[in-house]
């Protein structure tokens, strides 16, 4: 595939490297020509100076070809005004842009332009680290409402059936972890001893489906 980037900074150029050693052709633009000195010596791919919503540079990238556009430099409007350029212009599908300020990455994500919201997931990562195990999500969407979490589950499941766990706390379970290891979950997947339950759900449901799950089966009613 051919990924445009905009933004040739630490993530831009990581990214830029990243793809190319999968095989994939990359160009990066960045409207500093300095900033092409991140990139290794052996770099391939195209390096095209300037702004990433000029329909003429995007052009010289060849956005006309991309099969992807990712918007990473240190400006939110311009990666917002950018990415919608390769969508709405050049009909880009798959793009995603990089968003400072959580509340503009909600907006955002309602156009369909789908953002990382780096204060926020800078934030969580933290708290992953310094709170208890479960305390935080391991992911949420950009709009805060939809999460993955590990969910703490009362020893009396061991030997449940997934499916019937979910039932029960009518929640959706994504996967195990098992010794250290996921675990997709099958229709027969039963919890054993040691397993950690991670759940996909809405944020203002946790409660709920924490409160169930530390239960034994039978006092959840």
């Amino acid at each position: 595939m051919h990924i445009v980037i905009m933004g040739c900074g630490r993530v831009g150029s990581t990214l830029a490297h990243i793809l190319e050693d999968n095989g994939h052709t990359v160009a990066i633009i960045d409207r500093d020509p300095q900033a092409f000195r991140r990139l290794r010596a052996g770099f391939r791919g195209r390096r095209v100076t300037g702004v990433g919503f000029d329909r003429d540079v995007l052009t010289e990238a060849g956005i006309e070809s991309a099969a992807a556009y990712v918007a990473v430099s240190s400006g939110d409007n311009s990666n917002i005004i950018s990415a919608r350029a390769a969508r709405e212009t050049f009909g880009v599908d798959n793009v995603v842009a990089r968003i400072y300020d959580p509340r503009r990455a909600e907006v955002y994500q309602r156009l369909g332009i789908p953002t990382v919201a780096t204060v926020r997931w800078t934030a969580d990562q933290i708290l992953r680290r310094i709170l208890p195990e479960g305390a935080e999500p391991l992911w949420r969407d950009p709009t805060g409402t939809v999460i993955l979490a590990e969910v703490a589950t009362h020893p009396s499941w061991i030997g449940t059936r997934v499916v019937d766990l979910e039932a029960r706390a009518r929640t959706r379970a994504a996967y195990l972890n098992r010794m250290g290891e996921a675990l997709v979950i099958a229709e027969d997947t039963v919890i054993q001893e040691g397993d950690v339950l991670h759940v996909v759900a809405a944020e203002n449901d946790m409660e709920r489906i924490n409160k169930v799950l530390a239960l034994a089966p039978e006092e959840d009613h």
